[in-house]
């Protein structure tokens, strides 16, 4: 059995500052692909590593022509989407594959395609019309039903934040294998609603999504012919038709309980649409509240400049109001300021510089004013920023902040970083 893996994953925030160009995808411009990537992401907790496994596990022959992944931002580049799909597609044509295997998100944007991942599909059906394709989907996908239509296998993540990608890749290896087998005849049904939920509120550990998703494990795990059973929540940070709530079910040979099952959950999503509305703090409150907090640590979460959803890094308004009110033992992650970093690194570990922090990215879409930050502080350490995460979600890969300085200003510790980059330790 010969099989095609690829990778090719992007969070588009149509209201991101951040380009995506093709070295977004490529650090150091040389893709990752062939033996070098099933080395680097075999056993991780990746949807791809999730397809690795099981492809070698049932002895297969893997065809690997790249796996390509950028951290959320802006439009993706029309240069890097048709250079990555052309690896994946010349790939597809060059020999006969048994099945395809791809590690996708679900809600890239271009500069002219809104659904990124359907028109990958779409040219990559007409070169392997008959062959039988699997995907792994991010919860945070768009989903639009040429996409679906395309496919033979879809599965999606259960937990937010994401720590399940390698089962959902498995679950997706593991279909397809049964698939090419002759074992099932998968059939998928896919529908929406108009709602956009709250990325704050859609997290696994409380309601509403808790149970939506409980319910869809319970699904799968049901023994009734439900091969796959996927709620995505969407991506709101994206200005397309489709954003929003969705539900793909996979059923073996059995078109109309898919469809069915994939109305049921609509409908109990729908009924919670309030659930997942999200009212924040005033930003002097909580910080208020985190200064008056004496037994344990606390977790402040600037979810409005988040690199996991796009945003530049480099806003100073929490910064500035920690400072303003005076938290002490606190530690600011992070801001992404490669001039800044470039001084720090000049000065060296153990001097003291005073720089101008952040404030470099445009806030056109809200219209607001992003001012920079002026402080004096000592260089802490200096690092390259190459990172291997050990935590549940995407364990085992390596992360790459660029070069990295820690300054201390006496009350708070400052990281910053020459890349954006969401740090899950």
């Amino acid at each position: 059995m010969r099989l095609l893996l690829a990778q090719f994953k992007h969070e588009t925030n149509t209201f991101s500052t951040v380009p995506t160009p093709l070295e977004r995808f490529f650090r150091g411009g040389t893709p990752l692909r062939a033996d070098e990537a099933i080395k680097a992401l075999r056993g991780t907790g990746t949807g791809i590593g999730g397809f690795i496994d099981v492809a070698e596990r049932h002895g297969a022959q893997i065809v690997l022509p790249v796996a390509a992944e950028a951290q959320p931002s802006g439009l993706v580049d029309a240069q890097a989407f048709e250079r990555i799909s052309a690896m994946i597609l010349d790939a597809a044509t060059e020999q006969h594959f048994d099945g395809i295997l791809l590690d996708l998100h679900g809600a890239m944007v271009t500069p002219d395609f809104e659904d990124g991942e359907g028109e990958l599909l779409r040219r990559l059906r007409e070169v392997q019309p008959e062959t039988p394709i699997g995907i792994t989907l991010d919860m945070h996908s768009n989903l639009y039903p040429d996409m679906v239509a395309r496919v033979d296998v879809l599965t999606g993540y259960h937990t937010y934040p994401h720590i399940d990608m390698a089962d959902a890749g498995k679950r997706a290896a593991e279909l397809l294998v049964r698939f090419i087998g002759g074992e099932i005849r998968p059939v998928l049904a896919w529908g929406n609603r108009p709602m956009l939920p709250h990325t704050l509120r859609q997290g696994t550990h409380a309601e509403p999504n808790r149970s939506l998703q409980a319910t869809c494990i319970e699904l799968e795990q049901s023994g009734h012919g439900v091969l796959a059973a996927s709620l995505f929540t969407g991506f709101p940070n994206a200005d397309v038709r489709n954003a929003g709530l969705s539900v793909v079910v996979c059923c073996d040979a059995d078109a109309a309980r898919a469809t069915e099952i994939c109305e049921d959950l609509l409908d109990r999503a729908w009924a919670q649409r309030s659930a997942f509305l999200y009212a924040g703090t005033p930003l002097p409150e909580t910080i208020a509240r985190a200064k008056a907090a004496q037994t344990c640590p606390v977790v402040l979460l600037d979810h409005c400049d988040n690199a996991a959803s796009g945003g530049s890094m480099d806003t100073t308004a929490v910064l500035r109001e920690v400072l303003r009110q005076q938290l002490e033992n606190a530690v600011f992650y992070a801001i992404h300021d490669p001039a800044a970093v470039d001084a720090a690194i000049a000065a060296g570990v153990g001097r003291e510089v005073t720089l101008s922090i952040g404030g470099r990215a445009s806030l056109a879409a809200t219209g607001e004013h992003n001012e920079s930050i002026q402080l004096s502080a000592h260089v802490r350490t200096i690092s390259d920023g190459l990172i291997r995460l050990h935590g549940p979600m995407n364990a085992g890969t390596l992360r790459n902040t660029g070069r990295t300085v820690v300054l201390d200003t006496g009350s708070v510790d400052l990281p910053r970083f020459h890349v954006q980059q969401l740090m899950l330790l």
